[in-house]
């Protein structure tokens, strides 16, 4: 068994337990430090599988977001800030630990690439691109199933923001469109009319 396999299934070990411990922590801040580490861990087993540009987009897009997936968890479910504001101290011992597993995580993908430049499988030809190939996929023979993804994240956005102004909280602002559009400029800005004061007169 070649080096690539072990780590392969050592990576595959700690995606499922990270993505265990999502679903099964109550505290939300753990939660959010496992989601970013699932999502560490998956796009190493794509650098493995020499799919750079998931694994970037991966990294740059879902662990970027990840702090707003939060931030929405918080708006919803009424989170007292004060409290998590508290207890950041006691969230510090699993952020640290998280921070080490994704950066022992990247150096033995590094150390894997240089052992063996050789990825899970047959390897790709010189001057393969996967961008190139999953666009090519994406929107040929998977074009429906796609479209279909497409659809459902548009009505869970729909839905999400549905949820979020289900009821008007006591002391929130609002816009009213009808009200913007009547407005003047005499509402807006107000002239007021001030003496000129000597500055030698203000000093002495």
């Amino acid at each position: 068994m070649s080096i690539q396999v072990l780590v392969f299934y050592l990576f595959g070990t700690l995606l499922t337990l990270s993505a265990l411990s999502v679903i099964t922590v109550r505290n939300p801040v753990y939660a959010a430090l496992f989601l970013v580490l699932t999502f560490f861990t998956s796009a190493g087993i794509w650098m493995l599988l020499e799919v750079e540009f998931l694994a970037i987009t991966l990294v740059l897009v879902y662990v970027g977001a990840v702090m707003v997936l939060f931030l929405f968890v918080v708006m919803m479910l009424d989170i007292n800030l004060s409290r998590l504001r508290e207890g950041f101290a006691r969230y510090l011992p699993v952020g640290i630990l998280v921070a080490l597993v994704m950066a022992g995580e990247l150096l033995l993908i590094i150390w894997t690439k240089g052992a063996q430049k050789l990825p899970l499988g047959e390897g790709n030809p010189d001057g393969f691109s996967n961008t190139a190939y999953l666009g090519e996929r994406l929107y040929t023979e998977y074009l429906y199933p796609f479209e279909i993804a497409a659809v459902i994240l548009l009505v869970a956005i729909v839905a999400a923001i549905t949820l979020t102004h289900r009821g008007r909280r006591e002391g929130g602002r609002y816009q009213d469109p009808a009200r913007q559009v009547q407005v003047k400029r005499d509402d807006r800005v107000r002239v007021i009319s001030m003496p000129a004061v000597d500055n030698k007169e203000r000093d002495a």
